[in-house]
């Protein structure tokens, strides 16, 4: 079938192609609906192309995938190392570089192919992303193809794809279904009814050839009854063959269907002559998954587990190491000891892998199989998702999943393991914010363990109460219990325990006062990252960019974040680079960086699934600098920050929520409401928090006309305050690179020029609430000339946007991307990202689209030229 309106799309490829020949490497998002054409392209360009080396993979959206399935698809093509680390079931890392090896070779040009990766798994999608990160110097082009109509925000998929558009080497490749006139240049020898041929179909190739090929002489009721239509007319030994193909997969060996059928090859060429099904070597493969859908929708239940238990056999026999692919028949053939058998076996190589959506798809799989009366299995099965869960920021099933295992290791009389499942709840319940419950828990797996010989577990659980003490606040029982950590790990060898008992010390000396722990932490990243711990080392990293942040050492939290989010993001370590990323925002906050804070914070609180905890620092950043903006949604995000807060117990947490509760009160001249704020949150604090931490609160109770003996040194900012020198105190925060703090107590100036700087700061922070206390105070002075506020375009809009970001959020919802809109306003790229987030934070929406539904709700669309 002739290939049109393509030609731009095939050059666009062509070019790419001579670049990646020249060493200039590209990845390649070839984007489109189904059946629009996205594998004819790329075949088209491989006619094209002769000289270079091939290799293609594909994920199969039939069954929970194998992890890295076109990684393995690739390996048997190209052999060699490759193909030796994946017989030999290597890790991830290993196969990835050897993968980037093999199709690097100086000399020749190689194109990767990796077909419908809107169904790959996440070591797949990490696949891509890695080569995606390294090829720009090397011989490669890559493409990945995807359908792009069903992608939720929240899709991993589109995670990955706005990670990978931002790499120099990415280009992109958007295919369109085809105009009526094509449709008519298609359908005129065919003598079929153009127009309603692509009313039918909308122009989606797929569907306009599948029509034509039926040879029907008018035009279905439904574009699909001409996929089987072609299936009509076969023998139900053809039948046979196409029903055990759609149960297969999108390819399926030709030994294993006729192993399944028993068929006679004239059954075989029977279906592939009805254009169903293709030849491709050893295998048989439909022309689209439309068309297999098609097939499989159309086949009766019980003829479905029928086939599924005689794939299933046919695999056995053939000795299939593929267990997702035997689960997947089991489940079919309703064969529950296989489906526990093959499941749980495939739930820990995606685990393995890294493959953590599809590890929790298979054990969740299991579980609806398992002999509720073999409570071992149950209990190890429970354990396993539990584990997933967690992984996956699936916090409250992991909760259930941990209790359900928890009931039967005590039925069991297992200690050991009842001492274990203790330990993951108490982790589980700090991240849903129940403080309380999470320290009875670690509290309850020490006493279940101390009746036991000492052993690595009790040295585990030590180190798990010790971080929780650490996180309630109760510094010295942590260190003591550290210590006992530190001293079993070293005794029995268990390098991980010692890591992590140092980072839990060194966590509790910080908060506690604000000793220096830094250096037990460092050490503690030392042992994990030679002893190749990977969540220890995550663990730690956190806590070093933690502690440069509250100390403002400003020089070190930015290197502990580029090395930690380096390291955790190679590892997919996603809880830890979380971590990370809600602590850098805070740090930008602070630096006065603000458009960048709140882009990161809504993007952050606008993902799928974030734990609760990691939900407190982009909620009070974002609260706080749209409070301190005068932007809606403030309090919505303050009183959901306090709450978590009071929910975990943690006064380092619940100190800085309070300080920013009692700003925003006192910007609203409530000084009542923001006393009590302070005072509310100060109770709670002295000795349990870092002295950066409270000095940031206990300031606001002079601000507010109270009293202050503090217990402690203050910080030098917050000490020249107190002494009534307001120069010493800006210069501080100024060194720093404060400048909102500088700006607060320039304000407390009566000189006119330090008042019109700190009127500068703010306006140029966008603190409008500041800067209109600051020019009260300058008018009370009699000082004329006083720098306006707003314009008046911006206070007449709804929701408070410029005129610039009203135009920018018409042409959001006119679907442009950032780079459209900033050719069309002639401004930057990074100048369109913060009002993107500006206009963002304002609608209070998590994500464009949001935003977009948002504004049509409130008839903002064309705000900018009204």
């Amino acid at each position: 079938m002739q290939l049109l309106e393509r030609e731009s799309s095939l050059a666009s490829l062509a070019g790419y192609a001579q670049e990646a020949r020249r060493g200039e490497g590209r990845l390649v998002l070839v984007a489109g609906e189904a059946g629009v054409g996205k594998s004819a392209l790329v075949e088209a360009l491989e006619c094209d192309l002769p000289g270079a080396r091939w290799s293609w993979g594909a994920c199969d959206g039939l069954f929970t995938p194998r992890p890295l399935g076109p990684l393995f698809d690739l390996a048997a093509q190209l052999g060699g190392e490759l193909l030796e680390l994946c017989r030999a079931r290597a890790g991830r890392e290993a196969l990835f570089a050897a993968l980037l090896r093999q199709v690097s070779e100086p000399g020749m040009l190689d194109v990767v192919v990796v077909e419908d990766v809107h169904w790959a798994d996440e070591a797949t999608l990490d696949m891509l992303r890695f080569v995606g990160r390294r090829i720009k110097s090397a011989g490669v082009l890559l493409i990945a193809t995807y359908r792009d109509e069903d992608l939720a925000a929240g899709d991993p998929l589109r995670v990955v794809l706005g990670e990978l558009a931002r790499q120099r080497s990415t280009r992109r490749v958007e295919l369109a279904p085809l105009s009526a006139g094509a449709v008519r240049q298609l359908a005129a020898p065919a003598g079929l009814d153009a127009a309603e041929l692509y009313r039918l179909t909308g122009g989606n190739p797929f569907y306009v050839t599948a029509v034509i090929a039926a040879g029907v002489t008018e035009v279905p009721a439904a574009a699909r009854d001409a996929v089987l239509a072609r299936a009509v007319g076969l023998s139900s030994e053809g039948r046979d063959v196409l029903d055990a193909a759609a149960l297969t997969g999108a390819r399926a060996e030709l030994r294993l269907v006729e192993s399944v059928t028993g068929c006679a090859p004239p059954a075989v060429e029977e279906v592939l002559a009805s254009g169903l099904l293709m030849l491709d070597g050893a295998w048989l493969r439909f022309r689209h998954e439309i068309a297999r859908l098609a097939a499989e929708q159309a086949i009766p239940p019980l003829r479905r587990a029928l086939i599924h238990d005689r794939v299933l056999d046919a695999l056995a026999a053939a000795g299939c190491d593929d267990d997702a692919r035997m689960a997947f028949h089991a489940e079919g053939a309703g064969n529950g000891p296989a489906v526990v058998q093959h499941a749980s076996s495939a739930a820990r190589r995606a685990a393995e892998l890294a493959s953590h959506r599809e590890a929790a798809a298979q054990f969740e799989r299991a579980l609806r199989f398992a002999d509720e009366r073999d409570r071992l299995t149950l209990a190890a099965l429970q354990e396993g998702v539990a584990g997933e869960y967690s992984l996956l920021d699936r916090w409250e099933e992991a909760e259930r999943a941990l209790r359900a295992a928890l009931q039967l290791r005590r039925e069991l009389g297992d200690d050991h393991s009842t001492g274990e499942d203790l330990q993951r709840l108490c982790t589980t319940l700090w991240r849903l914010c129940r403080g309380e419950e999470s320290g009875q828990a670690a509290g309850e797996a020490v006493r279940v363990l101390q009746a036991l010989p000492p052993g690595r577990e009790l040295a585990c659980a030590y180190a798990n109460l010790s971080t929780s003490r650490m996180l309630a606040g109760r510094s010295d029982e942590a260190v003591a219990l550290g210590e006992k950590a530190r001293a079993l790990g070293v005794e029995l060898h268990e390098a991980d325990v010692v890591s992590h008992a140092l980072t839990a010390i060194g966590s509790a000396l910080l908060r506690g006062g604000g000793r220096d722990g830094r250096g037990l932490i460092e050490r503690a990243l030392r042992i994990a990252l030679d002893a190749d711990l990977h969540e220890e080392a995550g663990f730690a990293y956190s806590a070093l960019h933690e502690a440069a942040t509250r100390m403002h050492r400003f020089d070190d939290e930015q290197r502990y974040f580029a090395e930690g989010m380096a390291y955790c993001e190679d590892r997919e370590l996603g809880v830890f680079s979380t971590c990370l990323t809600g602590w850098r925002a805070y740090t930008l906050m602070l630096r006065g960086q603000w458009d960048e804070a709140a882009d990161i914070c809504t993007r952050m609180l606008g993902r799928r699934r974030i734990s609760p905890v990691n939900r407190l620092n982009p909620l009070r950043v974002l609260g706080t600098i749209r409070g301190r903006r005068g932007e809606p949604g403030a309090w919505q995000l303050l009183d959901e920050a306090l709450a978590l807060a009071e929910g975990v117990a943690d006064p380092t947490w619940i100190v800085p929520v309070g300080e920013a509760r009692a700003e925003l009160r006192w910007l609203a001249s409530d000084g009542d409401l923001a006393l009590e704020e302070v005072r509310s949150a100060y109770g709670r604090a002295a000795g349990h928090v870092d002295r950066w931490t409270l000095a940031a609160l206990a300031i606001w109770l002079p601000r507010l006309g109270a009293p202050l003996d503090p217990p402690f040194s203050l910080p030098k900012p917050f000490a020249a305050e107190i002494a009534g020198d307001w120069r010493g105190a800006a210069l501080a925060w100024e060194r720093l690179g404060r400048p909102y703090e500088a700006a607060l107590v320039l304000q407390d100036s009566t000189e006119e020029r330090r008042l019109r700087e700190a009127v500068k700061i703010f306006t140029g922070l966008g603190a409008s609430a500041a800067a209109r206390i600051t020019r009260q105070k300058m008018r009370q002075l009699g000082i004329r000339s006083i720098p306006a506020g707003p314009r008046s375009a911006t206070r007449a809009h709804p929701l408070g946007l410029t005129r610039r970001e009203g135009e920018v959020l018409d042409l959001v919802c006119a679907g442009h991307t950032n780079a459209q809109i900033a050719a069309k306003l002639f401004i930057s790229a990074k100048t369109v990202d913060h009002h993107v987030s500006a206009v963002l934070a304002k609608l209070d929406a998590p994500t464009r689209d949001v935003a977009v539904a948002h504004a049509a709700r409130l008839g903002l669309v064309g705000a900018a030229e009204k």
